[in-house]
């Protein structure tokens, strides 16, 4: 395959960034889309260009690191799919690929396709904890739980932080991470204790990292690379709702 990609350039956050084009000959269809820019960046390097700076960790599709946007949509549009998960052959011969970075005021461009994305760690530390015994090993049917929360606890919990949800929203909300985030942990029984001041916190540190509003038109749902539901959101929510309720009231 031979293909042109339109890769978007920035030096940094200061930098007003500008789009190149290169070409991307003999590409095997069984490449996934990092090996691609890993030989087009190998070309570059040997004809004194500086490569393409693009993040990447486990190559695996549970890292979220490889935050891109492919031809307009978060990870290439592939249902379920992180862009590292991507392979050539969904592509054409001849074909133009536009690559750019998350778009987000609260994603800051660090280099080219590269964003600073610890405003999601912030949010987390915020609230994402319990404080439950840590050290030992708990007896693996000491505390029951129902299967269907369980199983909506891992739903929740399979959120990798990638910011694809924040890139397809009109308003760069972050409303479907931190909910997947407060839900795992206010689902089980060792989380209930802080779910109240959990939401609240998570909540309002998403507000100030400059995340946008939900209008609930479904684009996170659909980039998600896990499939994350919508449905969280509600719950979110309801917890927010409740929690900032029962503190008014006391």
């Amino acid at each position: 395959m031979n293909l042109k990609l339109k890769v978007w350039r920035q030096l940094n956050n200061n930098d007003s960034g500008h789009f190149e084009d290169y070409d991307a000959p003999n590409v095997s269809p069984d490449m996934s889309f990092l090996e691609m820019l890993d030989v087009v960046n190998e070309n570059l390097i040997q004809t004194n260009i500086e490569p393409i700076a693009f993040d990447s960790d486990c190559r695996e599709g549970i890292c979220g690191t490889c935050s891109m946007v492919i031809n307009g949509v978060p990870h290439g549009g592939q249902k379920g799919t992180t862009a590292c998960q991507l392979h050539m052959r969904k592509f054409n011969d001849g074909d133009t690929i536009t690559i750019e970075p998350w778009r987000a005021t609260a994603f800051p461009v660090h280099r080219d396709l590269i964003v600073d994305r610890s405003s999601f760690d912030r949010i987390q530390r915020a609230g994402g904890f319990i404080s439950v015994r840590t050290g030992s090993v708990p007896d693996a049917n000491a505390t029951p739980i129902q299967k269907n929360l369980s199983d909506l606890a891992m739903d929740a919990a399979q959120c990798i932080g990638c910011g694809a949800c924040v890139a397809a929203c009109k308003n760069a909300s972050a409303m479907l991470f931190v909910s997947a985030k407060v839900s795992h942990l206010s689902l089980v029984p060792q989380g209930k204790p802080e779910r109240e001041k959990r939401a609240v916190s998570m909540v309002h540190q998403m507000d100030k990292e400059g995340f946008g509003n939900c209008t609930v038109t479904g684009s996170c749902e659909a980039v998600c690379p896990k499939e994350i539901s919508l449905n969280f959101i509600t719950k979110l929510n309801r917890e927010y709702g409740l929690a900032i309720l029962k503190n008014s009231i006391n």
